[in-house]
């Protein structure tokens, strides 16, 4: 008779004859880990994209050009670089739990206080101490899904988590559309304060992986061996790690840069008139299409962890971001509202869905005593470099129009597909 669910090994692969569905060879204690990374994801998406929704508002209240607009995400951009690698360290050596939980009450506390700013220098150190957050929680809840998963259904298992972005892109729409025309962005930024409530959820309900409890006593034993022993960051340079480095590292920032030169632009594009290149929507109207894009997003994310999981890694990433090239320039010269209203869901389903397949691929590319490290300080990294894409596009659109500088992202999405291309398949890859 095949072992009862509950007592299935982390990554131990159903026999041909086992029928049992792919959500049901997870235990409730995975289940339990998966929905706290998809929350603490969710929320930390919410904070992060409600300054997304209120560029234009404070732009008007105080006299922002693009530019400086721009410049004030790329600082939580930038920052958020810092707060992945810092945080992936914090996650090997004290445990993916503390630091998934540091994250959230960090970005969390200062996305309340981003709504006390008088002036651009005190909102932009708000913003810069919420990258914090915002970088490092991503790295421990990814981690934390992959290291308890089972290893056949790992991709999916990291898709539904990255679906939470769209979850929490939903949810800043929702209160930006309710919120910023009655109350303004400073009651917006005050809700996102909420989210360090899903503490006291981890607190009961996750516990650190036993691969990690396992390492981190090795490490305390000096078990590790000379070069397990080094400082994690150093580790990942080594003669041995530093090729698939290099490359993940190009990969995230060239992945980053698109998301975030378009996905930052959006709203203004959706919103801005005509005659700069825009679309000249509502902000009612921008926030509600909003909606539909994200949940097409949604899809993309889940439907990408199940692609990697069937074809690998390497031709879901290739497949994602080719199509999404060859979106971008089309909806970035398109006016009609029916046609914007149709290609959203899809932009968002290309555009969005690829990022699922990090958590898996670095993962799997590195092992246990640096994953948290590799996976915050590459994913981040891209971040970091990502920084400068609502800046150039900003300047773009103030040359050239929304639409014009909205289409340029293709390079990085064309650029993307053929860097995956330069990394080892790794689907199903036990941990080690």
């Amino acid at each position: 008779m095949p072992a009862p669910i509950e007592s299935r090994q982390i990554g131990e692969v159903l026999s041909p004859q086992e029928t049992v569905p792919w959500y049901r060879s997870a235990t409730k204690a995975q289940w339990h880990i998966l929905f706290a990374a998809q929350m603490g994801w969710s929320l930390d998406a919410m904070d992060v994209l409600l300054y997304i929704f209120a560029i234009t508002t404070i732009s008007k209240e105080w006299g922002l050009s693009p530019t400086t607009a721009g410049l004030l995400a790329s600082v939580t951009l930038f920052s958020s670089a810092f707060g992945g690698a810092l945080f992936g360290i914090v996650a090997d050596y004290l445990g993916r739990v503390r630091a998934l939980t540091l994250t959230i009450l960090i970005y969390s506390l200062f996305t309340g206080l981003s709504g006390l700013a008088q002036n651009v220098g005190q909102l932009a150190l708000f913003r810069f101490l919420l990258g914090l957050g915002m970088g490092g929680e991503w790295a421990s809840g990814e981690v934390l899904v992959a290291e308890t998963w089972p290893r056949e259904h790992r991709g999916k298992a990291i898709g539904f988590v990255q679906g939470g972005w769209a979850i929490g892109y939903i949810l800043a729409a929702l209160l930006a559309g309710v919120i910023l025309p009655r109350f303004g962005w400073r009651v917006l930024f005050f809700i996102g304060i909420l989210p360090a409530l899903v503490v006291f959820y981890i607190r009961k309900h996750v516990k650190e992986p036993e691969i990690w409890q396992k390492t981190a006593l090795q490490r305390r034993a000096g078990e590790l061996g000379r070069e397990g022993q080094r400082f994690t960051l150093l580790q990942l340079i080594h003669h041995d790690l530093v090729k698939f480095t290099w490359i993940a590292m190009l990969l995230t920032s060239l992945c980053m840069m698109a998301y975030w030169g378009l996905f930052t632009w959006i709203p203004a594009f959706l919103s801005s008139p005509a005659e700069s290149g825009g679309a000249g929507l509502t902000i009612v109207k921008t926030s509600l299409w909003i909606i539909p894009m994200q949940l097409g997003a949604l899809a993309g994310y889940i439907t990408f962890g199940m692609i990697s999981d069937w074809l690998g890694r390497r031709p879901a990433f290739a497949l994602y971001l080719l199509t999404m090239g060859i979106l971008v320039p089309i909806f970035g010269h398109t006016r009609n509202e029916t046609v914007l209203l149709l290609m959203g869901p899809l932009l968002g389903f290309f555009g969005s869905g690829y990022f699922s397949g990090f958590g898996a691929l670095l993962a799997e590319l590195y092992p246990t005593r640096i994953r948290g490290t590799a996976q915050g300080f590459i994913y981040n990294f891209g971040r970091g470099v990502s920084s400068l894409a609502p800046t150039l596009i900003g300047m773009v659109a103030k040359l050239k129009g929304f639409g014009f500088a909205i289409g340029t992202v293709s390079i990085f999405t064309i650029t993307a597909a053929l860097a995956v291309l330069l990394l080892p398949e790794t689907k199903a890859k036990v941990l080690d």
